[in-house]
């Protein structure tokens, strides 16, 4: 990620650590996608074996782990320094 943001000059990282917090919001998001999965899995797929549901779900985390790190951030981001989007920016 940028050092600081290349619009408003925010800086990301206020200090040592501070994405750590992050590291948990990244957890959840990937808890909530393999039990989506796996239900889906369940209930479309009549309850196949579980290397069916290795095979599925595993693949898809790989793939959204880019994507799961910036959003992650950026949620602990609103969610600790209040970062409000204003409109029109």
């Amino acid at each position: 990620m940028y050092e600081l943001c290349p619009h408003c000059g925010l800086r990301y990282e206020i200090e040592p650590g501070y994405f750590i917090g992050a590291m948990y919001v990244s957890y959840a998001i990937s808890g909530g996608v393999a039990l989506v999965l796996g239900f889906l899995i369940f209930y479309l797929g009549g309850d196949p074996d579980g290397w069916v549901y290795a095979s599925i779900i595993a693949p898809v985390m790989v793939v959204i782990a880019p994507v799961n790190f910036r959003i992650s951030r950026v949620i602990w981001l609103h969610y600790v320094a209040g970062i409000k989007y204003i409109k029109g920016l």
